[in-house]
């Protein structure tokens, strides 16, 4: 079986990859991820134009033209929140400009993503990749989606993964047992949840994954597509992510009624918003404080009172300063390597 590096001949290994970040993963992040020897991910939501115009980007950033030429792949990857959109509204997209991936998420039921990826299939020989957080969830959607890859989410990760589940530590060994044993060791398999630097870039290749996925990190690059700067100063002065982020729905609450399926929750620096429904707070309420912080001179940032949900995995304090995304790709590959040879000469 060829390794995932091979499939993709732009990469270098270790191969590391952007998550496919909905709103702040667009085409100059996705293409510099690619550039640097990695694999570049744009993100998307509700919007298939923007999705559309990334894409078109992305295109003249590698081929100076808006598709790529004839027989040409585009070497990035786009994400689907397959419970957000149609197939029939994304399949076109990758029969126009042929990416070399297509990454599905947030499905509602398992069996959703075998549908998606015979679609996608339908159309091109783009790789389907899907995003999992459970050992029974890796098997079921290997059973029904034959992905080429699979993304095995720990709970550690910032932004939305399965509500229960476990860290990347134990759940990486016990799915890839689970695949072996039912037929589906060809399958390719990334780590992600909670990866920020090389020494976890080495810690996951040591459990055995072909690539490894940041999100984190990559909020920190200019090439990311921050909503505001508020966002990435929230980022920067994070530390002791244990602490200071949390997983839960209310992030998703406080603009108005949460539309992602049940099996799902976000992981996000706390907030004024969060301690205050912890605390015993009605939605209504916190929902109400929500809006006036957002329209108040802070927009939503101001001391004692963030209130604007910032997604983050515990690795966000290891994310310390603003950083392009080539170099770092090129820092953490390089402190992958010398982590390993750390751990070699203690053996």
């Amino acid at each position: 079986m060829s390794s995932l590096s091979a499939l993709y001949p732009w990469t270098h290994s270790p191969l590391l990859i952007n998550a496919p970040m909905a709103g702040f993963a667009g085409s100059a992040l996705a293409a510099a991820v690619s550039k640097a020897h990695g694999f570049g991910f744009i993100g998307s939501a509700f919007d298939m134009s923007a999705l559309a115009t990334a894409l078109e980007e992305a295109s003249q950033l590698f081929f100076n033209a808006p598709v790529p030429p004839e027989g040409e792949e585009l070497p990035i990857g786009f994400g689907v929140l397959i419970f957000l959109v149609k197939a029939e509204a994304v399949v076109p997209l990758v029969q126009k400009f042929r990416p070399a991936a297509v990454w599905l998420f947030g499905a509602g039921e398992l069996e959703e993503y075998g549908v998606w990826a015979d679609k996608v299939r339908g159309v091109s020989g783009t790789r389907v990749w899907v995003q999992i957080g459970s050992v029974a969830g890796a098997v079921r959607v290997a059973e029904v989606a034959r992905p080429d890859v699979l993304v095995l989410q720990g709970l550690d990760a910032g932004g939305h993964g399965w509500e229960k589940g476990a860290g990347i530590v134990s759940l990486f060994p016990e799915a890839q047992d689970a695949l072996v044993e039912k037929g589906f060791g060809h399958i390719h398999l990334c780590a992600a949840g909670g990866i920020a630097d090389g020494r976890g870039v080495a810690a996951a290749l040591a459990l055995g994954a072909e690539g490894v996925v940041m999100g984190t990190r990559f909020l920190s690059a200019p090439e990311t597509t921050a909503p505001t700067q508020g966002h990435r100063e929230a980022i920067l002065r994070t530390s002791d992510g244990g602490q200071n982020t949390v997983r839960a729905k209310v992030f998703d609450e406080v603009r108005g009624p949460n539309v992602w399926p049940v099996l799902f929750d976000g992981r996000g620096v706390v907030t004024d918003s969060y301690t205050d429904f912890a605390g015993g707070g009605g939605i209504e309420e916190v929902r109400r404080l929500y809006k006036e912080a957002v329209e108040g001179e802070g927009k939503g940032f101001a001391e004692g009172n963030r209130r604007v949900t910032v997604w983050a995995g515990t690795g966000v304090g290891l994310v310390r300063r603003i950083q392009p995304a080539r170099e770092i790709v090129e820092e953490v590959r390089e402190g992958a390597r010398a982590a390993l040879q750390r751990a070699k000469e203690r053996l």
